[in-house]
């Protein structure tokens, strides 16, 4: 899926386009070289049909390695910006980063389809939700209901993990670019998402996946 994902399922949604040659090629195809990180396949997407939001993303592996470009992301940040934002994105390919989530994921499928094995055939479940003749349905139901509390804790576990990635690829990005214009990319992000500046410490420990905008300027400020 990851390999496809872009020729396949993107297309059904969303007009892709390759990145017209100009300046803003140049500087990224520049910038690649720097590090080498072989990319010839930049394309942009029309993101702002559906949502403000700015992004980029790459996909991917071999041959089939990919960067996208959401028209939104060009629009709002000027050339300096948009490198800094891939400089980023090549941290987290250059950390083997990518390659964690996806054993990670893999292992977190296995293990909770191991767990629906273990409720899915459990009669004690469906009489504990009241019905006496036991099914694959309320097995269903009852492990929605128990693998809740499991799920809190994985979750919480990969945002540690997601967090401390974020700021690797952004000391990379700062190493091999520019700390500057990857802190005022932030910035304008941060304000097209209308993200919480002061979130409390304990929700960010519980639910976010990535630093706050304040400690990951701080961090680049370093």
């Amino acid at each position: 899926m990851n390999m496809f994902y872009s020729k396949l399922i993107v297309p059904l949604f969303n007009k892709q386009s390759p990145l017209e040659a100009g300046s803003l090629r140049d500087s990224i195809s520049k910038y690649a070289k720097t590090v080498g990180f072989k990319l010839n396949k930049i394309f942009v997407i029309d993101g702002s049909k559906r949502s403000t939001k700015a992004n980029a993303y790459f996909s991917g592996f071999g041959s089939e390695k990919r960067v996208t470009l959401y028209d939104t992301l060009i629009n709002d940040l000027n050339e300096e910006e948009i490198v800094a934002v891939l400089a980023h994105e090549v941290g987290h390919y250059k950390k083997k980063h990518i390659i964690f989530n996806l054993f990670a994921s893999v292992l977190l499928t296995g293990f909770t389809l191991y767990i629906l094995s273990l409720f899915i055939s459990n009669p004690l479940l469906s009489k504990a939700l009241g019905v006496e003749t036991h099914s694959f349905h309320i097995g269903l139901i009852a492990f929605g209901l128990l693998y809740s509390p499991i799920s809190e804790i994985t979750g919480l576990i990969m945002n540690v993990f997601s967090r401390k990635f974020e700021y690797q690829a952004d000391n990379y990005a700062k190493n091999t670019f520019k700390a500057e214009p990857l802190i005022t990319s932030l910035k304008k992000l941060s304000k097209n998402s209308l993200s919480n500046l002061t979130p409390h410490p304990a929700y960010v420990f519980m639910h976010y996946s990535h630093p706050t905008l304040l400690k990951r300027i701080e961090n680049l400020k370093k």
